[in-house]
Order: C-alpha cells, then sequence, then structure tokens
C-alpha cells in the first residue's frame, strides 16, 4: 500500500512538472521560463554536434581544431607582429571577423598573458592530421605491448606509453595547455593584459609542474643515487676513464644530428636541437629528459621514447657489437676481485665529487648534486628512512608522473615527422659508438696498465644501470663459464652515470641561455 501510494506520489509530481504544451495559452500569473533551462530545439542541435566532438569525427579531420575560437578580446587591430596575425580569424574573403582562435597552429597566450606561437603542422608523407593521430594510438599501444609482454622498461614504457594513447584522443583537451582569454592585447600581439585564465588539461598541468621546470628529473636523481653503489669504481678508479669514453656517443650523434640538417632536405635541427640528441647516446633517461628540456623542449617526445627504447634493448643492441670489436682471448680475460671498500670513503666520495662539480662545472651541480645527496643518505645508515623514501616511495610517484609526462608529447604534430625518424636513427648511432668507445677504451688501457682490463666492461660505461653491466658479465660468460665480471663492469657502468651528467652540464654551459 506504501509503495502504491509513494509510486502514484511521484507520477503526480511528475505531471506537475511537465511544460506546457505549445497549443495552451499561459495565463497571466505564470512564472515565465526560467534563463537557464533549454528549449527542445537546443538540445537537438546540441545532440547533432555531438558527431563533430566525436573521437570518431576528429580522427577524420585534416587539420588540428583550436583550443579555443571566437574569443572576442580587445585591441585585435592593435596586432601587427606576423606570428600573432595568425591567431585572427577570417571570413570566406580572407578580412578578419573580429575574433581570435588559439591553437597549435594559430599560438596562444599563456597563464601570464606571455605570446606562444604557433606553428605550420607537417605530417610524414602529407597523411592528414587526424590520421597521424590514430597512427600514434597504434604506435603507444605497441610501447604497452613492448612493456608487458617483452620486459622493456615496464616502468617506463608503460606510462609514456599511456600517456601519448590520452594524448592522442581527438579532442579529449587532456594536453590543451592553459590559455588566458578575454584580455586586453598589446605589445603588438606579444602580450594579453587583464584576460581569464582558463587552466589546461590534466597532462598539460603534470608537464608544467615537473617537466617545464626540470623538477621530475632531478627527483629521479635522488632515487637514482639512493639505490646506486660508488664502491666499484672507488675500488678501481680507472674505470672512469672507461665511463668518460663510452660518452663518445654523444659527441658523435650531435655531430650526426648537424650534418643531417646541412644535406638532408626537410630535416632542421638547430645545434640545441642536435646536442638533446646527442645526450641520447648516454643512455641515461633522466639526463636526456633534463637537457631536452632546457635545449630543445618540442622534440622531448621522440628522444625521451629513444632514450628509454634503447636502454631497454641494451641486451639486443650491445653482444653483437662486443664480440666484434673484441677477440676471444680478450673476452675470457680475468680480473681480479676488488678490494673491499670502507664505508668512510663511501660517504666522503660523494662530497668531493659534489664540491669538484661546484668547482669545475656548476651547471652540472643539479644532476650531480641529486645523485650524490641520494647516495650519501644509502651509505651514511643514519637516515634508513629517508633513502628508504627516496629508493621507493618518491621514486615510483615521480616515474608514474614523469612518464606520463613525457608521453603526452607523443603527440602527433610532433612525433609523425621526418624529425622524429633522424632521431630513432641518430639514437641508434650514438648508442653504438658510445658502446664501442668503451670497448676500445679498455683496449687501449691494455697497452700500458700491467693488470689487464677485460674490453667488455668497458661496453658498460653507458650509464643503463645496471642491465649493461649484466650484459657485460653474460657475454663474458658465455667466453668462459668461470669468468664472473658483473662487479669489475659495474665501475664502469656508474661511472658512466656521472660521465652522462657531465656531459649535460657541458652542453647546457655552452648552448643553454
Amino acid at each position: 500500500m506504501r509503495t502504491a501510494s509513494f509510486l502514484f506520489a511521484a507520477f503526480a509530481a511528475l505531471c506537475a512538472a511537465l511544460p506546457v504544451r505549445a497549443a495552451e495559452v499561459p495565463s497571466a500569473d505564470s512564472n515565465p521560463r526560467s534563463p537557464d533551462s533549454i528549449s527542445v530545439a537546443q538540445l537537438v542541435e546540441r545532440a547533432g554536434g555531438m558527431w563533430k566532438d566525436s573521437g570518431i569525427y576528429g580522427f577524420l579531420t585534416s587539420v588540428p581544431r583550436p583550443y579555443v575560437a571566437g574569443d572576442k578580446a580587445f585591441g585585435i587591430g592593435e596586432i601587427t607582429d606576423e606570428r600573432a596575425l595568425r591567431m585572427i580569424d577570417r571570413d570566406e574573403n580572407g578580412n578578419p571577423t573580429g575574433t581570435l582562435s588559439y591553437g597549435i597552429e594559430q599560438g596562444y597566450y599563456d597563464q601570464k598573458g606571455a605570446f606562444v606561437p604557433g606553428h605550420d603542422v607537417h605530417m610524414l608523407f602529407g597523411m592528414p592530421y587526424g590520421l597521424g593521430q590514430l597512427l600514434m594510438i597504434v604506435v603507444c599501444v605497441f610501447l604497452i605491448y613492448l612493456a608487458f609482454v617483452k620486459g622493456f622498461e615496464p616502468l617506463l614504457l608503460f606510462p609514456i606509453g599511456m600517456g601519448g594513447l590520452l594524448a592522442n584522443v581527438p579532442l579529449a583537451g587532456v594536453t590543451t595547455p592553459t590559455i588566458m582569454t578575454g584580455g586586453q592585447i598589446v605589445n603588438g600581439g606579444l602580450q594579453m593584459i587583464g584576460g581569464q585564465v582558463t587552466a589546461g588539461g590534466f597532462l598539460s598541468v603534470i608537464f608544467q609542474a615537473g617537466i617545464d621546470t626540470g623538477l621530475f628529473p632531478i627527483l629521479i636523481f635522488f632515487g637514482v643515487g639512493a639505490m646506486t653503489d660508488f664502491g666499484p669504481l672507488i675500488a678501481n678508479p680507472k674505470m672512469l676513464l672507461l665511463g668518460g669514453a663510452a660518452q663518445l656517443g654523444i659527441f658523435t650523434a650531435l655531430l650526426g644530428a648537424v650534418c643531417l640538417d646541412q644535406f638532408v632536405p626537410g630535416i632542421h635541427f638547430s645545434l640545441r636541437d642536435a646536442a638533446s640528441i646527442g645526450i641520447i647516446g648516454g643512455a641515461d633517461g633522466p639526463t636526456s629528459i633534463w637537457l631536452t628540456t632546457k635545449l630543445a623542449p618540442d622534440l622531448l617526445g621522440p628522444i625521451a621514447v629513444a632514450a628509454y627504447s634503447y636502454m631497454a634493448l641494451v641486451p639486443v643492441i650491445q653482444p653483437p657489437l662486443m664480440k666484434l670489436c673484441t677477440t676471444e682471448a680478450e673476452r675470457k680475460i680475468h680480473m681480479k676481485q676488488l678490494r673491499p671498500v670502507k664505508k668512510i670513503e663511501k660517504v666522503v666520495f660523494p662530497l668531493v665529487v659534489v664540491i669538484l662539480c661546484g668547482l669545475l662545472l656548476p651547471s652540472a651541480v643539479p644532476l650531480m648534486g641529486a645523485l650524490m645527496f641520494g647516495n650519501i643518505a644509502k651509505e651514511s645508515g643514519v637516515v634508513d628512512r629517508l633513502s628508504d623514501t627516496m629508493q621507493n616511495a618518491l621514486c615510483n610517484i615521480v616515474t608514474i608522473m614523469l612518464g606520463i609526462a613525457v608521453g603526452s608529447k607523443l603527440a602527433a604534430e610532433k612525433f609523425v615527422t621526418g624529425q622524429t625518424a633522424g632521431i630513432m636513427i641518430l639514437g641508434v648511432v650514438a648508442f653504438a659508438v658510445g658502446t664501442m668507445g668503451g670497448l676500445f677504451m679498455a683496449r687501449l688501457m691494455n697497452l700500458f696498465c700491467k693488470e689487464k682490463v677485460n674490453p667488455l666492461i668497458g661496453s658498460a660505461g653507458v650509464s643503463a644501470v645496471p642491465m649493461a653491466a649484466r650484459v657485460a658479465n653474460k657475454v663474458g660468460l658465455e667466453a668462459d663459464p668461470t669468468n664472473f665480471l658483473l662487479m669489475n663492469a659495474m665501475g664502469p657502468n656508474v661511472a658512466g652515470v656521472i660521465g652522462s651528467a657531465v656531459a649535460a652540464g657541458i652542453l647546457y654551459r655552452m648552448l643553454g641561455s
């Protein structure tokens, strides 16, 4: 009985809420329609427009859709800068309509009102923009496949792939930057003041907070330092030479990028771009990201993917080069066990490195300081809670944020280009040259050192810790099942971490603003 009464009351209320039919004339004292109400015609119109807001429609578009269209800013007629003129909307006859559009091609005003220029979108082979986005989603799914099925750097390739997938979903707006609209345009169109700021997509916010500021790579280095043991390097300081020689790939790729710019039509790299590409040869993902955000932020996506992909492919790329550049007799060289390293040595070493870095190369202090801070916390033994946090919670959280933010730069307009193909090729070359540089340096050391060095450990001079050391040990065991090189290979491996950070500091000092 109560249920029937409740249903009757609900039906009566629903009937009372129904709108008056069009044929009926409302009484004079009836309430007017609320200004917030939506008519049936408006609903039908919006429903019809939902097709153009769908992802399927986005995949069919040939050019990127503007972030904001029809902004009635003040002072549009004062725009004189050629780059800012692209924002002005025009009718079919090319006449200004008195409004502005902001987007990838047009440009926009950031949260501070500074003008960010747009750029033409040139997709590979002239494909439509929507098709490029679809292709990039396939690429990002493949990265996730490599992470989950093949086990290639899953902690990084998964968030990178997922971030790239989200960034390429048409019209989702997750990478839309923070934009100022409706203000007064001054300085010939290069500045807007007094406008309304609209927050960007969540991937854009994460990127601005951690990548634009260079914070995430520094935080990663805290964790790397807390997980690194410099004991093998302290026990055998000569391994610094192998770590330094393996950085040869960085400068080889830099020169290669300059050559591509000069001799290959359609590929253009500035010297700052070339330096960012070259750092891939160090096989150090956080260092690559840190330097690229400083010198060539537009290339961050392909450079980060190349750096981490080649780090994951160390077991595939390095063994053929190691066998090519060494003889079987050299691969069988046994190295004596390293001496025990005292605790005081492990604590003093990072302090000395930071002080020397500050005196000789201050531009590398951000990376080196973070690395050594984490290491001191680990080796001191009195701040285990801090060390444990940096190794686990902090490193894991920042890895998620870093990966998904980097993935947001895998947008089609930045990735599906001839430049990306050049970056991927140069990355392989840089990694190969770095590996061979360490191998040949070890062979050169054998000409002067009484205690022979197994050249295989020179390949660990690239800073893919500890994978490169494990690969050197594996190849050594294949030549001689009793030849264990892991601890000896860790010396040049951690030296490579220091070497890549120093190389990044030098490049930033020479080419940074």
